[in-house]
């Protein structure tokens, strides 16, 4: 039987050591900002991001990588006749699970694609598995099969403190942003079938972590906690408290922040705050 190899997408966050460790193949998207284009997590960091977007005169577009791109990489990991799994983000934000299914379709190459159903740390449980899973000489059948429960025992949560960037997008209306504004709002979302849920309106900090804390309750009664992180963008205030809330009400010592890519930072703008766990 010949080797897996495993595939994802830029919106996945790891850290180039893992990516390097567990042998996995990222394909970035891009981003836009001011005519200028680059490849999300290869050409620029969340860091330079987020000055470049304080300065555009527009919002940041992101883009799917295309069905070529994906075909060059088929093409090249199944040369050996590997057989592939791609596990890309949910298909409800983005088309390139599309651009993959395409390829996929097109190519030599036996690939497998997965749409995760999510984003950042949630698609990297699924991503991560899989490539231990494939390197312990599992197979396709098995890793799918393992991915899909862990899909089903994910919970990403996300707290959104500006509305600006909604607006920009288009995804909420002037009006609404301008009160939400003048209230305080800070929305939560929380991601379900592939697509952010509005579940409910904090107006403190305090108020988002109570959230997150009674959801995380409910998520893990009578169940052990397998994976969980934080991700933010420039939320750093709001994700540790999470973090220490959540470290308070059990017994993970060890959850670890980090910042997200430019892709969704265009999305969901500074201040936003994600938790993401899963369970078995």
């Amino acid at each position: 039987m010949g080797n897996v190899k495993i595939v994802t997408d830029s919106t996945v966050d790891m850290t180039q050591e893992e990516i390097k460790r567990y042998g996995i193949e990222m394909v970035p998207l891009s981003v836009s900002i001011d005519d200028m284009i680059y490849l999300d997590k290869i050409e620029i960091e969340q860091e330079e991001f987020l000055i470049k977007m304080k300065n555009a005169k527009e919002l940041p577009k992101s883009s799917q990588p295309s069905t070529g791109t994906f075909l060059e990489v088929f093409d090249r990991l199944g040369e050996d006749g590997s057989e592939i799994i791609s596990i890309h983000m949910t298909g409800g934000m983005s088309g390139t699970v599309q651009s993959a299914e395409s390829a996929a379709e097109m190519t030599e190459s036996n690939v497998t694609v997965f749409d995760s159903k999510y984003i950042s740390k949630a698609l990297s449980f699924q991503v991560i598995e899989a490539a231990k899973m494939a390197k312990e000489g599992k197979s396709v059948a098995e890793i799918l099969e393992r991915i899909k429960e862990i899909q089903s025992q994910s919970r990403l949560i996300i707290s959104i403190d500006t509305l600006e960037n909604l607006v920009k997008g288009g995804r909420i209306g002037k009006v609404s942003a301008m009160l939400g504004s003048l209230l305080n709002i800070k929305p939560i979302a929380i991601l379900e079938d592939g697509v952010l849920q509005p579940v409910s309106k904090a107006r403190s900090q305090s108020q988002i972590v109570k959230f997150v804390v009674n959801k995380f309750k409910e998520d893990l009664k009578d169940k052990q906690i397998t994976g969980i992180g934080i991700v933010h963008i420039n939320g750093y205030e709001i994700a540790s408290k999470i973090r220490d809330a959540l470290a308070e009400i059990s017994d993970l010592t060890d959850i670890k922040i980090e910042g997200t890519t430019p892709v969704i930072s265009t999305h969901t703008g500074e201040g936003a705050m994600a938790v993401m766990y899963h369970w078995k």
